[in-house]
């Protein structure tokens, strides 16, 4: 059976940093590269970031270079998001996606709050 997990959601200041996971299960993990996608409030889904199964080689949309860093850890079918200098705009749910797949999991609310 084909799961997604994200986890490490949460309510933080600007400025604060937070590190997700997507810990995946019942497909071979370490053949795809993983994007992270964030949806806010009343918009559409957005790729944020990527970690490909090359060299981990990685790309982030504008929105999010230089603050955010996307990680893999195939022994552990888990990949990781570390965000920092977290802003208000950054609240959203964020999902992680198997590139070229359909699976998804629930995603993990970010919330940036004073």
């Amino acid at each position: 059976q084909v799961k997604i997990v994200e986890s490490g959601g949460g309510l933080l200041q600007p400025g604060g940093s937070l590190t997700l996971s997507c810990t995946a299960s019942g497909y071979p993990f370490s053949d795809f590269a993983m994007a992270w996608y964030r949806q806010a409030p009343g918009k559409v889904r957005v790729e944020i970031a990527t970690i490909g199964t090359i060299r981990d080689l990685q790309t982030y949309d504008e929105s999010v270079k230089g603050r955010f860093t996307a990680s893999r850890d195939n022994g552990k079918n888990t990949a990781y998001l570390q965000m920092n200098n977290l802003q208000y705009e950054d609240t959203a749910v964020y999902l992680c996606n198997p590139r070229t797949t359909n699976l998804w999991g629930e995603g993990t609310q970010v919330t940036v709050a004073a």
